[in-house]
């Protein structure tokens, strides 16, 4: 599994407003230019993570986006999950999926302890955690 271009914007967006100021609202635009994300993208991007309730927006002179939860409570299995959706490294694996050979299957248990153990790790690193070994 590789992680899209999309994700990573998404979790280089979030360590630079967890690097802002609580409550601080950030313009589009000088995320765009720091980060060097295409604006447009960047957007996108934003949607997904408001949807999932890790980013707040607000509109007018002095609006942007913020988090909308401590930095020490945003991982990163929930920046990629909100781009990305749910994480499975193969098909079989999707919560929605229903395999016709998961039973008799000698790898599906494999991948499974191997996506739980990937998810773990994900779900270990906070926005705080990533900033202080920065």
């Amino acid at each position: 599994m590789q992680i899209t271009r999309q994700s990573e914007y998404a979790i280089r967006t979030m360590l630079e407003l967890a690097r802002t100021a609580e409550g601080k609202y950030v313009s589009t635009r000088v995320i765009s230019e720091k980060q060097d994300i295409p604006e447009d993208f960047l957007k996108k991007t934003l949607k997904r993570l408001v949807l999932a309730g890790l980013i707040k927006t607000h509109r007018g002179a002095n609006g942007g986006v913020t988090l909308a939860r401590q930095p020490s409570a945003i991982t990163l299995a929930d920046i990629i999950i909100a781009v990305e959706g749910n994480i499975a490294l193969n098909v079989c694996l999707a919560p929605d999926y229903i395999c016709p050979n998961q039973s008799a299957c000698p790898v599906s248990r494999i991948l499974a302890r191997a996506q739980k153990a990937m998810l773990a790790e994900l779900d270990k690193e906070s926005l705080q955690d990533m900033l202080n070994d920065y």
